[in-house]
């Protein structure tokens, strides 16, 4: 694979004194820019209306872009901060604006996406993609059930709203797909129609993956050539899916919601 040999290539040259150990840009064919790009955009339209995208992108930057676990991870996070922002924008012009019912929420997010971006990015790359495989299957059980909505909730408790955001917050910075899921099952609970659930849900998931990127960034766990295609792809998927939920309602939702999590758990255990 042409990935492999530039890999091995840049591998073995001397740089000044340092030994590197991956590129940290490769110049990438345009055949394979087309399928990040696509993937980025398919991914995108998923993570918009439900969530889980990012199990087509995780794996596609490891198989295809030759790259460890951890710097997927991290590479996939500027194509997530991008199509959050897209996204965000996309639905405040449908009509529907999450921000002011994030405020409230971000706090612990930020909290705990910081945390979990630290402690994930000092692992190896074989514990992080064991432990991402694990983490997955949990999620397929939160899609059998549909969220109940009750229109006359009044929440939980600040202390138990804190708690329960900030450890989707720390699971989100650590691993981030998936966390979309999560949430619209959180905010959906809590009284919100789906719809304005992923309407709040970019906005936390924009904040949180604003504070994880730094993170990688600076432990050299990005790729940039990919992360631009990447984003590019992210940016316009997450245009797309706002207009689609917003247009859909729950009934184009839901069924894309179910499918995310059975494509995320069924690839992360190896069952295709």
């Amino acid at each position: 694979m042409w990935v492999r040999r530039v890999f091995r290539f840049l591998s073995n040259q001397s740089i000044g004194s340092a030994e590197r150990s991956r590129p940290t840009w490769l110049v990438v064919e345009w055949s394979d820019a087309l399928i990040v790009a696509a993937a980025g955009l398919v991914a995108g339209v998923v993570n918009a209306m439900a969530g889980g995208g990012s199990m087509l992108t995780v794996a596609l930057l490891t198989v295809f872009g030759d790259l460890p676990g951890l710097v997927a991870n991290g590479t996939n996070r500027v194509g997530i901060v991008v199509q959050n922002a897209a996204s965000v924008v996309g639905f405040r012009r449908a009509g529907v604006s999450g921000l002011s019912r994030a405020l409230p929420v971000l706090a612990p997010v930020v909290v705990g996406s910081l945390l979990g971006s630290l402690v994930v990015s000092s692992l190896a790359d074989e514990t992080f993609e064991r432990i991402f495989g694990l983490l997955m299957v949990p999620l397929l059980i939160l899609s059998v059930r549909k969220p109940s909505v009750d229109e006359n909730a009044t929440g939980w408790s600040p202390g138990v709203s804190a708690v329960i955001f900030f450890g989707i917050g720390l699971y989100g910075g650590a691993f981030q797909a998936g966390v979309g899921l999560i949430l619209v099952v959180a905010l959906a609970r809590s009284g919100l129609d789906l719809v304005n659930a992923n309407a709040v849900k970019v906005v936390v998931i924009l904040a949180l993956a604003t504070i994880a990127v730094p993170v990688f960034i600076i432990r050299d766990q990005v790729d940039w050539g990919f992360a631009a295609i990447l984003a590019a792809g992210f940016g316009v998927g997450g245009t797309v899916g706002a207009r689609l939920a917003v247009r859909g309602g729950e009934r184009l939702i839901r069924p894309v919601m179910i499918a995310a999590v059975v494509g995320l758990s069924g690839r992360m255990i190896g069952l295709y």
